[in-house]
């Protein structure tokens, strides 16, 4: 075994407990070369620290660029303000992994549901030859708790052959508004062996490990153990569990590598411009084709407009690609209510290696991402009322589509990169799941078709 203390690309995530006391962002190391990109999933493990809890899974979908100057990070979106990789500041906006369980527990009941949050954060990352230095200062950006928090995090990297090793320990300093939304009990939700409590601001500690095996040179497996120990005054809580906080992941994911830098000079721009309408039809149907009615009671529509750039062409040689792509995706709800924007992003992969497309080059792609609606989609409204089952803002998104050039089938090479085609829209909450999707069981399909250039 040999140490060394230096960044390495470790993926994991600092999603251990929803106490929200953790581990700074660990995947700050993980896509080393910039322009890299990556994909994969976790499956978290934990008991959150509420009054007869039981242990919660969660599945947490990652979609990872490392640019020169912008970065994603699975739930964390960051940019950086220095050229340098051993001394850096970031500014970041991420999903703090914090709130009452799903189930009903009877120790909270009659009591505020208090959710997740979104959080705007500065960063420094210090990588020397002592270890890695992370200290990070963070603030409720959508007004949930009205709270703070700093994070000092120290960690070391172990590196044994194929195996790669960070034990890292963190000290949170969390104010009194973030602890009392979280672990306090309000004057009116004050209740017979439950009575009115505020902890105040406190200071968590975490310790943890988190490891990685190289399969091969792309594929990883990875995983990781820890323990917070909150402060004694949350712990005074008459809805809190006076114990420490475990937690556990598991998952895999795929290094893409960097074979061009994103925003390098000469790469293309991708404009995608679409239209559609909902579909009654379930996801799988849809996309095998066996199922393609859009007659719906509401029939509504979507217009949209996707903007992309490859990542990775030609993986090993293969007719395969990776492209990313944002796009703004138009609502009309018919006039049976407010229409809304939907904002998407994903990843994109692109196979072309059709036994014809020598001729006319055809396309098979799949996109997966998120997408964040402005208001929830009328057909979602709709669907999860007639199943009793909530609706959130925030979905998986995935985007499946075919298409073909016009160029080489007109015989046109000025639009030999002008492309026809047909998709399926997808936002679903991965089957009740994935906490950061809100524990969402549904969706909807919006079957559309599009036309696509090179520019």
């Amino acid at each position: 075994m040999r140490l060394r203390l230096a960044p390495l690309p470790l993926l994991l995530l600092p999603l251990f407990a929803s106490a929200g006391p953790a581990a700074t962002d660990v995947l700050v190391d993980f896509l080393a070369i910039p322009g890299s990109a990556g994909l994969g999933g976790i499956h978290r493990m934990d008991r959150p620290p509420y009054q007869d809890a039981k242990v919660t899974q969660d599945l947490v979908p990652l979609y990872m660029y490392e640019g020169d100057k912008v970065y994603l990070h699975a739930t964390r979106v960051g940019l950086k303000l220095g050229e340098r990789r051993d001394h850096n500041w970031e500014l970041f906006l991420d999903y703090r992994y914090e709130g009452f369980p799903t189930e009903n527990q009877a120790a909270l009941a009659g009591m505020t549901r208090r959710t997740a949050a979104l959080q705007s954060g500065v960063a420094y990352r210090g990588r020397t030859q002592f270890g890695n230095v992370d200290l990070e200062l963070l603030h409720d950006a959508n007004n949930t708790s009205h709270g703070n928090e700093w994070r000092l995090g120290y960690s070391i990297d172990i590196h044994s052959g194929r195996w790669h090793f960070r034990p890292s320990w963190t000290v949170a300093r969390r104010s009194a508004n973030l602890n009392n939304y979280y672990y306090g009990v309000r004057p009116e939700e004050a209740a017979p062996g439950r009575p009115a409590y505020m902890p105040g601001a406190g200071t968590d500690w975490t310790a943890a490990l988190y490891g990685y095996y190289e399969l091969t040179e792309r594929w990883r497996l990875l995983g990781g153990v820890g323990v917070t120990y909150l402060d004694e005054s949350v712990r005074k809580s008459p809805i809190v569990d006076d114990r420490p906080q475990m937690g556990a992941l598991v998952g895999a994911a795929y290094d893409f590598g960097s074979h061009a830098r994103y925003g390098e000079p000469g790469r293309p721009l991708y404009v995608r411009v679409l239209g559609g309408r909902a579909t009654e039809c379930n996801f799988l149907p849809a996309v095998a084709l066996r199922c393609s009615s859009t007659r719906t009671g509401d029939d509504t529509r979507i217009w949209g407009v996707d903007i992309g750039r490859p990542l990775v062409q030609h993986v090993n040689g293969w007719p395969l690609d990776f492209a990313a792509y944002v796009g703004v995706v138009a609502h009309d709800e018919r006039g049976l209510r407010a229409n809304g924007l939907q904002l998407d992003a994903q990843i994109k992969a692109r196979y072309y290696g059709l036994p014809w497309s020598e001729r006319v080059k055809t396309r098979i792609s799949f996109g997966a991402g998120f997408s964040l609606a402005q208001r929830v989609p009328l057909t979602e409204v709709r669907d999860q009322a007639r199943r009793g089952r909530a609706t959130n803002r925030l979905l998986n998104y995935l985007d499946p589509s075919i298409d073909f050039s016009v160029g080489d089938a007109i015989g046109s090479r000025r639009l030999k990169d002008t492309f026809l085609g047909v998709g399926v829209s997808h936002r679903s909450g991965i089957f009740g799941s994935s906490q950061l999707l809100g524990n969402i069981n549904g969706g909807s399909n919006y079957l559309y078709g599009y036309i696509e250039t090179k520019l």
